[in-house]
């Protein structure tokens, strides 16, 4: 028998408030990280939590149910490129894979950005995005792109035009240098959330940076309470890039980095 289920909330008056746990260890976070959020930016990241954990019951977005968790290892741990962004002078900026909003949606509010785009080509998790942003007044200045980085990269409105990429989720840093360098600007950099060892990825992205016209790596440290190996990988476009980049998903998987 089939069971009818409750529509998804589009409103965050609609979701269940956040504890005051989740409070608690997102101001903890905030004032290790030396960063003062407004309170405009505070409310539309609370927000799209709410969203984002009461959609999770119905859509797979997160592994993660726990408020007090979520403030960590999702806002405070998008919030740590805030500081480099705003050094660089970055107000523009695209969010590849960005699945349930991560860390784009965090960021565009923190920053402030002038403009984000969230692309993710799945398409329940693109219509989150959407909502999100409609529920929590981005709308203005964000807006999600339910495609591949390749399509866009062919789009000349996109290639070569933005001055960083972030990607949280997205597959090795090699293969991001490929999907990011096209849509970047000369001097633009991408911006990569990762973990542990990144010695062999490091290699391998050197050599997918110098295929690509070549690029400036630097790995940043985390230090934030609670994400024990958390790193930055940051990534500096230098020069041209070939036309034929990016490749298609399946000459990438014959032929990775």
């Amino acid at each position: 028998m089939n069971v009818e289920r409750e529509p998804l909330p589009t409103h965050v008056r609609d979701t269940p408030a956040l504890p005051s746990a989740y409070d608690s260890a997102l101001r903890v976070g905030l004032a290790q990280a030396g960063l003062i959020l407004r309170p405009e930016a505070r409310e539309v990241i609370d927000g799209h939590v709410r969203l984002l954990l009461a959609w999770t019951e119905a859509i797979n977005l997160t592994a993660i149910r726990d408020p007090e968790v979520a403030a960590t290892a999702h806002v405070l741990d998008s919030l740590s490129a805030v500081a480099l962004l705003r050094d660089r002078g970055i107000e523009r900026f695209l969010d590849l894979g960005s699945g349930g909003g991560l860390p784009g949606i965090p960021l565009a509010a923190a920053l402030p950005a002038a403009e984000a785009m969230l692309v993710e080509p799945i398409g329940k998790k693109a219509r989150f995005l959407a909502t999100a942003i409609a529920a929590t007044g981005l709308d203005a200045t964000v807006r999600v792109a339910a495609t591949r980085a390749e399509t866009l990269a062919a789009d000349p409105r996109h290639r070569g035009r933005w001055p960083a990429v972030t990607s949280r989720a997205v597959g090795r840093a090699a293969e991001l240098i490929e999907l990011a360098f096209p849509l970047l600007a000369p001097g633009g950099i991408l911006v990569a959330w990762k973990r542990g060892d990144l010695e062999d990825e490091r290699r391998s992205a050197e050599t997918a940076a110098k295929a690509l016209g070549g690029g400036h790596i630097e790995i940043l440290e985390v230090d934030l309470p609670g994400l024990p190996g958390h790193q930055l990988f940051v990534v500096t476009r230098a020069g041209s890039v070939p036309d034929a980049y990016p490749r298609d998903p399946g000459a990438r998987r014959r032929r990775p980095w």
